[in-house]
């Protein structure tokens, strides 16, 4: 299933040194994990939705979510210090592989009126931040199991020193940017 991991040991690391003229196989830039973060506001009055919330994550990774807690007390919100507030998985290795190319290849195309994703949302780092509106738009979920529509972030962490590399790394790995 890691049919992104062998593209890239094969033909992605020869089209970035061909693009961007590495000296070094260490200076290539690779995917060095994915985190997909789930805010759960709502969480605060009902701990349900929180179990919820991570169940969900828990069927789209693969892998046991962990629940983050506040930070700090903000009173606007009704958030004390140490609530739980949302949950969050990191991917790496295998794993992260396998959920890009789920990702890019199945869940993407399903999103409704999808025109491609935002070029434009690197950090001037290397990394990709990408917002989903629904979790339904992956396969494993269930339909008739959801109890409520619930969006996510999910972060790509690369190696890339510069948001030009980046870019280039995920257009070889098929992400559909917006032309």
């Amino acid at each position: 299933m890691a049919r992104l991991k062998e593209l890239y040991q094969n033909e992605i690391v020869d089209a970035l040194i061909k693009k961007f003229g590495y000296k070094n196989i260490m200076e290539v830039p690779k995917l060095d994990k994915i985190v997909i973060n789930m805010g759960v506001g709502e969480a605060k009055e009902n701990a349900k939705v929180l179990d919820s919330a991570v169940r969900d994550l828990e069927i789209i990774t693969g892998q046991k979510a962990v629940t983050t807690r506040a930070k700090k007390s903000v009173a606007n919100f009704k958030i004390r210090e140490g609530m739980p507030i949302g949950c969050k998985v990191t991917l790496r290795g295998e794993k992260m592989y396998e959920f890009a190319d789920r990702l890019i290849n199945l869940a993407l195309p399903r999103v409704r009126d999808f025109r491609g994703v935002n070029p434009n949302a690197f950090d001037g780092r290397g990394n990709y931040a990408l917002g989903i509106k629904e979790q339904l738009i992956f396969p494993e979920i269930e339909y008739d199991k959801v109890d409520k529509v619930r969006g996510m972030d999910i972060i790509f962490v690369t190696t890339a020193k510069t948001d030009e590399e980046a870019r280039e790394l995920l257009t070889l790995f098929n992400m559909p940017f917006q032309k």
